[in-house]
């Protein structure tokens, strides 16, 4: 019984704390990762969004130029 309990008491129980500890560890950059994906889509959203915008913006401006051109020639 006493080899048991020595056993349990020194490899068991440091073992299973271990074990858990990277448990722990392993959830929290999973959450971690987890945020920087959605961060990184966000990102790029708005990313997207803002160049289709400024895509938009500079298309309007080339059309101005065209009809000024256009209606200086006449």
């Amino acid at each position: 019984m006493d080899v048991l309990n020595t056993v349990m008491q020194w490899i068991v129980a440091p073992v299973a704390a271990f074990v858990w500890m990277l448990h722990i560890k392993l959830q929290t950059q999973g959450t971690d990762i987890a945020v920087l994906k959605a961060t990184q889509a966000a990102n790029k959203e708005a990313h997207d969004r803002e160049f289709k915008e400024v895509k938009a913006s500079f298309q309007k401006v080339l059309d101005k130029l065209d009809s000024i051109e256009a209606h200086m020639r006449k």
